[in-house]
Parts: structure tokens; C-alpha cells; sequence
């Protein structure tokens, strides 16, 4: 809707996944480069966690394009809440395994089979999945089991568990502990600092055609990177609708005063929100039951 007003050439803010916004800062990097790692030396199990927002799913869709770039063959489970004869299925639906779907005996020997061709081939086999956290403990079992095909060169399949940090508190398990002991790579993504939040921004408005921009200043951006908490996902929320309402007033350049605004809107509660006086509208005396609950999109 603003991007004619602003001279975008496409919305700078948007909450998909887009590996052509992808931000890489330093921890950014690191943990795609650990990624890539782990899967060109078939490490086996990699694990990638970070709180709700983080950019998990964007790291995810990198690692895809890189894949799709080495034409390396893999799976990808966006939906983790499945019984084992749904993970199954998805994999051999994506691998395009030539076996009957819903047999877990005739998928397990389809997938060895195409293992072991592509491994003497010189290619390697990935397994994603996305929100890991959320996985059944037999669904986890399953998983593991996969790990034990296998070669004198290593692993034959690469497998990457991606979710929030209950991923982790859920692998400290005692009885995932065989799952614990085989993950070689850990990744983890943090909420960004002050100079992370700035670079950010300015990055993403120049990808959508605005190079030096002027519409959020230095201390609107040290506003917004408080109220986020440095969280991605958010500080793209809270920008698309400032966006938006400086469209609306016909201005280009945003305020502390429609940062407000939208923070009322979004609901969204920051530390020191109480104490400059944003009371929120759908609180009263006895306390609201959306204090401390961030506002959050499926994804990340």
C-alpha cells in the first residue's frame, strides 16, 4: 500500500521469510556457516535453536537455496506436529521415493536404497525440519534411528532439528539421550543488539530501494530496539505499521508519538512500558491477561 508513497520496489517490512532480506550479522553467519558445515563434512545431527522471531526459518530458507545452488537432494518437514507414519510420508513424498507411501518398511528401504546411490555417487542427502521442538518423542526416536545409515565416510543422512529452546530442554531428556549424544553441530540465535537492530533497518529499507533513509532516526531506532527486545520478527511489525501510518498522515518520517500508537495496537508490552505511562487499553487495576505477552505471527 506505501511502497509507491515511499519508492520502495517491494515492502521492506514483510514477516515471510525472504532469504532476499536476510540480514547476516555475525551470529547470523556463523550459524549458517555452521550449517553448510555440518552438512558438506555429513556431521550427521545439527541443531539450530532461538527464541520465537529470531530468524530461524529465514536461516532455513538460506540453507534451502544453497542446497537447491549444490544440488544437494533434501527433505524439508515445515510441519512437525505429525505421528511417525505422517513423517514417513512426508519424506518419502519429498525425496520421491518409488514405494508405497504408507508403509514405513517399504520407506525405510527405499530411503536406504537412494542413500546409499547418492553417497556412492559423491552427493549428499539432507533432512530438514522446522519447529523440531514440537516433535513427538516417537516421532524423536524415529529420527534417531535414521541417524544409524551410514558408510565408512559417514553419515548418510544429514539431519537438521530447528526450534524455540524448548528444542534443547526436550534433547536433555534421559531417555533421548542416544538422540543428545549424536548431535555434533549446536547453533543458537540471540535477539540483536542496539547496533544489530539499526543495522537492520537501514539494510532492509536499502534492499527495498532506500539507501541512506531518513524515515526512522537513531533514537526512533533505539525506541523500537527497546520495545522489541532486538527481536526480528517484531521490529518488522512494529516498521510495516510505521510505515503505514506515516503513509496515512502523508509524512515521511516517523515518530515516538506513532510508535505509541502502534505499540498500543500491537498490545505489546516492553520493560519501562508502565513507567512512561503506556497503560494498556485492555488493562485495568487487577492486571491484564495480555501484559508480557509480545506480539507474535506463525514462523520465523
Amino acid at each position: 500500500m506505501y511502497n509507491a508513497y515511499f519508492g520502495f520496489e517491494e515492502s521492506p517490512f514483510n514477516l515471510s521469510p525472504d532469504p532476499a532480506f536476510f540480514y547476516r550479522s555475525s551470529q547470523h553467519e556463523e550459524a549458517l556457516a555452521n550449517l553448510i558445515y555440518g552438512v558438506q563434512s555429513r556431521k550427521g545431527f545439527i541443531v539450530l535453536t532461538g527464541e520465537v522471531g529470531t530468524g530461524k526459518t529465514t536461516m532455513l530458507e538460506c540453507l534451502r537455496d544453497y542446497l537447491d545452488a549444490q544440488r544437494m537432494e533434501f527433505a524439508f518437514v515445515f510441519n512437525s506436529r505429525i505421528t511417525s507414519e505422517q513423517f514417513f510420508q512426508m519424506i518419502a513424498y519429498d525425496l520421491d521415493l518409488r514405494c508405497n507411501h504408507t508403509s514405513k518398511t517399504e520407506v525405510l528401504f527405499a530411503l536406504n536404497h537412494l542413500l546409499i546411490t547418492r553417497a556412492n555417487e559423491g552427493r549428499t542427502s539432507v533432512l530438514i525440519i522446522d519447529e523440531a521442538h514440537n516433535l513427538d518423542w516417537e516421532v524423536l526416536e524415529e529420527i534417531r534411528l535414521l541417524g544409524n545409515l551410514e558408510n565408512r565416510r559417514g553419515k548418510l543422512l544429514q539431519i537438521i532439528l530447528a526450534g524455540q529452546p524448548e528444542l534443547d530442554r526436550k534433547l536433555d531428556a534421559p531417555n533421548l539421550r542416544q538422540l543428545k549424544q549424536r548431535i555434533v553441530l549446536r547453533c543458537s540465535l540471540n535477539p540483536f543488539s542496539y547496533d544489530d537492530t539499526a543495522e537492520y533497518i537501514n539494510t532492509r529499507m536499502s534492499l527495498a530501494g532506500m539507501p541512506n533513509q531518513t524515515v526512522f532516526s537513531p533514537d526512533l531506532i533505539q525506541e523500537i530496539h527497546s520495545r522489541t527486545g532486538g527481536i526480528p520478527r517484531l521490529i518488522n511489525a512494529i516498521c510495516d505499521n510505521l510505515l503505514l501510518t506515516c503513509f496515512a498522515m502523508e509524512t515521511k518520517e516517523a515518530t515516538v508519538a506513532m510508535l505509541d500508537e502502534v505499540c498500543r495496537d500491537m498490545r505489546l508490552e516492553w520493560a519501562g512500558s508502565r513507567v512512561r505511562g503506556q497503560r494498556s487499553r485492555f488493562s485495568d487495576d487487577a492486571g491484564s491477561p495480555f501484559e508480557q505477552t509480545p506480539y507474535y505471527t506463525r514462523g520465523d
